[in-house]
This record gives C-alpha cells, sequence and structure tokens, in this order.
C-alpha cells in the first residue's frame, strides 16, 4: 500500500502537456494497482510562468473491494475429507473448524523436531525405550503447552503484553521466545 500511495503521490506532482498524456499515466498506474484503484480523478488545467499551460492530476487511491473479493474466495480453499458421510452429524463447518483445532496440535510437536531437545542423537535399541521416550516426550510437550497457555492467559488477565523478537508488544508469546527471554537470569 506504501508504494501504491508514493507512485499516486508521483502521479499528482507530475506536470502534463496535455489532458490526453495525463489520462493515460492515470490509466497506466490504475492498471498496475492489483487490489486498489484511483478514484476522485480530476484533471486541473493549469497556468504556468512561461505562456504554456499544463495539466495536473488530483486523485485518491481506495481499494478494490471486488478485486478483493476475489481473492478472498479463491484463496480460502481447503480440501478436506471424511468418512462420515451424513452431514447432519458433522457439517463442513465443523469439519473445518476441527481440522484447524488439530493444526494447533500439529504445530507443538515442531519443538520435538527442534535441535535443542536433542532427539536425533539419541538411539534407543529396545521397543520398552522407544515407547517410554515417546511417553516423557509426549509429557514434556505437555508442561510445554501447559506452562505456554498460563502465560497467556496471565498475560490476558493483567491486560498486559511482552515484547517479542521483533519488539512489537503481543499478549500471546510462545513458550520458547519467555524461555529465550528468562535465559539470562536463570
Amino acid at each position: 500500500m506504501v508504494a501504491h500511495v508514493y507512485k499516486l503521490k508521483k502521479l499528482l506532482d507530475s506536470k502534463f502537456n496535455s489532458q490526453q498524456e495525463a489520462i493515460k499515466a492515470v490509466d497506466s498506474l490504475n492498471k498496475k494497482l492489483k487490489y486498489h484503484q484511483i478514484d476522485s480523478i480530476d484533471y486541473l488545467e493549469k497556468e504556468s510562468k512561461e505562456p504554456k499551460k499544463y495539466y495536473q492530476v488530483n486523485a485518491s487511491l481506495s481499494e478494490n473491494i471486488n478485486a478483493i473479493k476475489i481473492a478472498y474466495q479463491s484463496a480460502g480453499r481447503f480440501i478436506l475429507a471424511t468418512n462420515i458421510l451424513d452431514e447432519k452429524s458433522l457439517s463442513n463447518d465443523d469439519m473445518l473448524s476441527e481440522y484447524k483445532a488439530q493444526q494447533s496440535c500439529e504445530r507443538g510437536f515442531g519443538f520435538l523436531k527442534d535441535p535443542l531437545f536433542f532427539a536425533d542423537s539419541i538411539f534407543l535399541k529396545s521397543p520398552e525405550r522407544i515407547e517410554a521416550m515417546a511417553m516423557i516426550m509426549g509429557l514434556c510437550l505437555l508442561v510445554y503447552t501447559l506452562a505456554q497457555r498460563q502465560i497467556r492467559s496471565a498475560l490476558s488477565a493483567a491486560e498486559s503484553t511482552i515484547k517479542n523478537q521483533l519488539g512489537k508488544s503481543v499478549n500471546n508469546p510462545t513458550m520458547r521466545w519467555t524461555s529465550n527471554v528468562f535465559n539470562p537470569y536463570i
């Protein structure tokens, strides 16, 4: 959006020899805009110090609602399959919400693959030890998730925030970032 505003400002500051030249410049910029459009266009005829006249454009930038709607409709597609054929027991909206809820759980397992967890450097031979290791990893994930949930709910209750890696105040930090913040004090 900032780039579009800059281009429009440059267009508004330009001086054109004819009105057709100004119209072409507006059309050219309008074609480059994907989700915005130029509106309230006025072509002003102005006098210069020289005997020659010039034209300037006066216009504003607005969102192109139709283009945005089309982009939203084509961008938000999910292909989900189920063996529950009765739509009364599981509607499409319910299926999508269940799928999205599953994603939050799946994200937690990314923490188990983290090099800091050292799971790739452990070699186990017996099935009992592999099961025990999986149980320990699952418990670690549970503790990690509960701690993250506790921190987020405490921040929400206190209506407080902490700064993330980018220095932006957030009320939903990850447990990993929170532990990184406290590492110097441990």
